[in-house]
């Protein structure tokens, strides 16, 4: 069973950083892509950015292209997203997610067939 698990949320002000990261358990995780969304207050899910199970390729949503970064590490079965400039409608609850099958890549919800729990980011002006 496929268990993922978000740390490193809390409240930052605005122009801050924050790290989050997400630990896997229960799949072979260095041929899983994994990603990151998140969810505003009143909004529906959004994706937030994708990192190839290959380390090769990433995508971003342009709403935080260059202010995040997502990177992993396979020795700890971890994903990582750090947010910079944060801002406050970076606010919301980010979910950390492994593709639905391995060797897969996609940055829609249909290609992430895991999720973990959630973690919160709340950016303050």
């Amino acid at each position: 069973q496929v268990q993922l698990v978000e740390s490193g949320g809390g409240l930052v002000q605005a122009g801050g950083s924050l790290r989050l990261s997400c630990a896997a358990s229960g799949l072979a995780f260095n041929i899983y892509s994994m990603g990151w969304f998140r969810r505003a207050p009143g909004k529906e899910r959004e994706f937030v950015a994708v990192l190839h199970w290959s380390g090769g390729a990433t995508n971003y949503a342009g709403s935080v292209k260059g202010r995040f970064t997502i990177s992993r590490d396979n020795a700890k079965n971890t994903v990582y997203l750090q947010m910079n400039s944060l801002k406050p409608e970076d606010t919301a609850v980010y979910y950390c997610a492994a593709s639905v099958g391995p060797y897969r890549y996609g940055t829609s919800d249909q290609s992430f067939g895991s999720w973990g729990q959630g973690t919160q980011v709340t950016v303050s002006s």
